[in-house]
């Protein structure tokens, strides 16, 4: 078995597809989250949703920038994991009749969207490189930390909604 690594022009078309599918996922994110913050019961997990909302504009400011510093432009993909995972209203009940589930059915979607975003931030960070510009992988570091810290927040408030 052999491998093969890939040149230049791949790792390139490898970070500006899975920056694509991360900027248009997190548009449709964001437009979502007021739906989701108000669906939660828990108020802590209102406010965890809360930042996470703001961390969600954070990271597509950040990718705006990035698609700049490496003369690209945003290109929507039509298979796109952020958005298939949303378009399914995260198999909420809403009649109001299982809050409890509804919660913990919020948190767990929203910790599949994390990982989802802290594995591409992390192939991104990894093909950076080839782009020779520091202010990406910067830009990139930011918006896998923020994912990560999100996802802890999400642990922390199931042990907090679990252990009340």
């Amino acid at each position: 078995m052999t491998t093969e690594k890939l040149n230049n022009d791949q790792l390139r078309q490898t970070f500006v597809h899975n920056l694509n599918r991360m900027y248009f996922g997190k548009l449709f994110l964001s437009q979502k989250m007021d739906t989701l913050i108000e669906t939660a019961s828990f108020k802590t997990l209102k406010l965890a949703l809360t930042e996470m909302s703001q961390d969600v504009i954070n990271q597509i400011n950040r990718m705006s920038e990035m698609y700049g510093l490496i003369n690209e432009r945003p290109t929507n993909e039509t298979n796109n994991p952020i958005k298939a995972i949303v378009k399914d209203e995260f198999c909420l009940n809403t009649s109001g009749e299982t809050a409890i589930i509804n919660d913990m059915d919020i948190i767990l979607y929203v910790q599949i969207l994390e990982h989802i975003n802290i594995t591409a931030y992390r192939l991104m960070k990894m093909t950076a490189p080839i782009l020779n510009n520091k202010e990406v992988e910067q830009l990139l570091t930011e918006c896998f930390d923020e994912s990560v810290d999100d996802d802890h927040l999400f642990v922390l408030i199931t042990k907090e909604y679990i252990n009340k």
